[in-house]
């Protein structure tokens, strides 16, 4: 029975040391606040959400405790023009010290590395954009003065610096600290409302994959894949479009080979209503669409219409197997190693997946359906 109660007492502490691995504490003095409250809201991706409020005491002291997973953004408030942002990770113990008259603007923060880095962020941001307005402020003072053309290059390069010097430091920060969650914030700021400091798509790509391999659970890491991943397929886009004029035509060519092995261009098919149809053999979605070609096949093939199907199989027997049980009759080509130069050049995400081009090889629609691809080749050929 003794043995009992010392393995109870011993799980018992065991949890308890557990649970205060995961307790934070944030506590400190606001000078000039006494009797008023201070709010700590966790802060979302694109909300805020309360989590607590003190009352601050005689001599400015404040406390907050709780539990966190991965290290999370708050808001310290006194009012919402009146506040600190924290990164606050589990069982940090934070104190926070500052005045209520300029809080927001000069604090200390100590035990919490992430939230001293959220500070240094900020505070170099604010820096530069106090450059930045001083030099566009030259501008208006001095605009009537007949040395303005000449104070205006100066001005203008000044200001370049300036941000050149940010975008530099915003950069190095991100590569010096790739496991903080306070990259997050580094690739959000922005000079002004339309213009982000960081735009290299590889910073984004850096931060958002080490983040993603610490934190996968936090929303703000979550947010900041997706939109990296989206920025990625645009950038694809802007390549393919980039493409499209350095080449004077509307779709890149395709050579690749047939089942026999003989290389069939894309472009050998000018002259002819062409839908460029990406498949895949393995794909359910691509061979239950298969039928409704052969049918549409069929109805428009003396009409001038074409099939030139892609495949982005990487097994030869199925894929020649696939053809053959569909009885596909028309052009089919595939590298055998997912034919991934014309998958990316047309910026295929998923199969089934087609672009339908005019006899003169110009894209005139893209994803079309059987009844869609109907009756636009209805609409184009009869």
């Amino acid at each position: 029975m003794k043995r009992l109660f010392v393995l109870l007492i011993s799980i018992a502490a065991f949890m308890v040391a557990c649970d205060d691995s995961t307790h934070y504490k944030i506590s400190g003095r606001i000078s000039n606040a006494e009797g008023q409250y201070v709010y700590l809201d966790k802060l979302k991706v694109s909300s805020s959400e309360n989590v607590d409020s003190v009352k601050i005491g005689k001599s400015g002291e404040f406390e907050f405790d709780g539990i966190v997973q991965h290290p999370t953004f708050f808001l310290l408030k006194l009012s919402d023009r009146n506040f600190i942002t924290l990164l606050v990770d589990s069982a940090e113990q934070v104190q926070v010290a500052g005045d209520a008259a300029n809080f927001s603007r000069d604090y200390i923060v100590n035990g919490s590395e992430g939230s001293a880095q959220v500070q240094e962020l900020n505070q170099h941001l604010s820096h530069t954009k106090h450059l930045l307005d001083s030099i566009s402020s030259l501008h208006v003072l001095f605009r009537t003065d007949p040395n303005y053309p000449r104070l205006k290059k100066k001005w203008e390069k000044e200001y370049n610096e300036v941000v050149e010097e940010q975008i530099k430091y915003s950069q190095n920060f991100v590569t010096s600290h790739p496991f903080s969650m306070a990259n997050v914030l580094a690739l959000y700021q922005k000079f002004d409302n339309d213009n982000f400091v960081i735009q290299d798509i590889q910073s984004l790509k850096t931060a958002a994959s080490a983040l993603n391999s610490f934190y996968p659970e936090s929303e703000h890491v979550k947010a900041l894949y997706a939109n990296t991943i989206k920025l990625m397929q645009d950038e694809r886009s802007a390549r393919i479009q980039q493409l499209i004029q350095e080449q004077g035509e509307n779709s890149p060519d395709i050579v690749l080979p047939d089942p026999d092995g003989k290389e069939v261009a894309l472009s050998s098919l000018r002259g002819k209503y062409v839908l460029l149809q990406f498949w895949s053999a393995q794909d359910r979605g691509s061979r239950i669409m298969n039928p409704v070609l052969v049918e549409l096949y069929k109805k428009y093939n003396r009409k001038g219409f074409e099939i030139y199907q892609v495949s982005v199989d990487e097994d030869r027997y199925e894929w020649v197997d696939a053809i053959d049980q569909d009885k596909l009759s028309w052009i089919n080509v595939g590298d055998m190693e997912g034919s991934r130069t014309a998958v990316i050049n047309y910026n295929v995400q998923q199969v089934p997946f087609n672009y339908l081009l005019d006899d003169e090889g110009v894209i005139i629609a893209k994803d079309l359906k059987g009844p869609a691809l109907d009756r636009l080749l209805g609409e184009e050929l009869n």
